[in-house]
């Protein structure tokens, strides 16, 4: 159940920014699939903009957090680069599988963020690549991965893994913790030396 009307606006719009794209998507198409009056909508959000950075800030939040829990599960287990890469391949491609919509608005719709808003997401989708570099990194290091561009080795993984939002349907032949396990396995084979 969704908790309050903000939240239901949030979702609202990222199926719409999803499916239509922000710049493609009104104020009014947002009320009109809560059934409210446009002049309604704004009693809970200042514009559409608003409504775009809560969506996009929850999701690199949820990824960030999904991100920390990977590396401290793999810190606690002590396992090496090959599986450290696939925990985190596994923490991401579940969230984009079980939220597609955010996963989605996040991956594309950012761009459309003004001045200090899209600078401190950009600055936040940095940190996240540059943690995924510093595996792959590491991975080189140790000879577990073989000697490539650490910035367009997690280039490639993160589009496979923000691509799944495009496709993947939670009542297909996989769970979205069978695809995470995949994805884990093929990145791991992918860059494995």
């Amino acid at each position: 159940m969704i908790e309050t009307r903000r939240r239901q606006i949030e979702v609202a719009a990222s199926e719409l920014f999803r499916s239509q794209g922000y710049a493609a998507t009104s104020v009014r198409d947002i009320a009109r699939a809560l059934d409210l009056q446009g002049a309604s909508l704004y009693s809970h959000v200042a514009s559409k903009e608003d409504v775009l950075f809560a969506i996009v800030d929850r999701a690199a939040s949820r990824f960030e957090d999904a991100l920390r829990a990977a590396e401290a599960a793999a810190d606690a287990n002590a396992v090496g680069p090959l599986e450290r890469l696939a925990s985190i391949v596994r923490a991401h491609a579940t969230l984009v599988a079980r939220e597609p919509e955010l996963a989605s608005v996040f991956a594309t719709e950012w761009r459309h963020l003004g001045g200090e808003r899209r600078s401190s997401i950009l600055a936040r989708r940095d940190a996240y690549e540059g943690r995924l570099r510093a595996v792959i990194a590491d991975g080189m290091a140790t000879g577990d991965l073989a000697m490539t561009d650490p910035a367009i080795a997690a280039a490639f993984l993160l589009s496979a893994l923000n691509g799944i939002a495009g496709w993947f349907r939670p009542d297909g032949r996989l769970s979205a913790e069978d695809l995470a396990d995949r994805y884990a396995d093929l990145a791991v084979r992918a860059l494995a030396t």
